[in-house]
C-alpha cells in the first residue's frame, strides 16, 4: 500500500499549512488514518487520528489548533494545522492501518514524511 503525503513547508509562526495523504491502490479499508511526527532528536508521536466511522482524536500540544479530516471514498485525508508554532516543525508522516480485503489481514503503511517547518 503507497501512502503518500504532500503540503508540507516554510511557514511564519501563527501560520496555517494544509497536509494532505492519499493511498493509490484500491483498498478494501483504512482505519485509522493517521497522522504523526518526528522532531529532531525526539520520537516520533501520534498528531492526530481519524477511524472509518468519523471519531477523531488528537495529541494534547495540537487540540484546538489542527483538525484531522478525510474522504474514504478516495482514501485520502487532511491535516489542517492553524496556529502554527516554532514546537510544530517536524517531519510529518501519514500512517494508514490497511486491508485489503474483507478478509485480508491488517497491515500499517507509512509514507515518506512531508517537512514543516515553522520560523520567521
Amino acid at each position: 500500500v503507497h501512502v503518500v503525503e504532500s503540503g508540507g513547508g516554510l511557514v511564519q509562526p501563527g501560520g496555517s499549512l494544509r497536509l494532505s495523504c492519499a493511498v493509490s491502490e484500491r483498498v478494501f479499508m483504512i482505519d485509522p488514518m493517521s497522522w504523526y511526527r518526528q522532531a529532531p532528536g525526539k520520537q516520533r508521536e501520534l498528531v492526530a487520528s481519524i477511524t472509518s466511522s468519523g471519531s477523531t482524536d488528537y495529541t494534547d500540544a495540537v487540540k484546538g489548533r489542527f483538525t484531522i479530516s478525510s474522504d474514504n471514498a478516495k482514501n485520502t485525508w487532511y491535516l489542517q494545522m492553524a496556529s502554527l508554532k516554532p514546537e510544530d516543525t517536524a517531519v510529518y508522516y501519514c500512517h494508514a492501518r490497511a486491508r485489503m480485503g474483507r478478509f485480508s489481514y491488517w497491515t500499517d503503511n507509512w509514507g515518506r514524511g512531508t517537512q514543516v517547518t515553522v520560523s520567521s
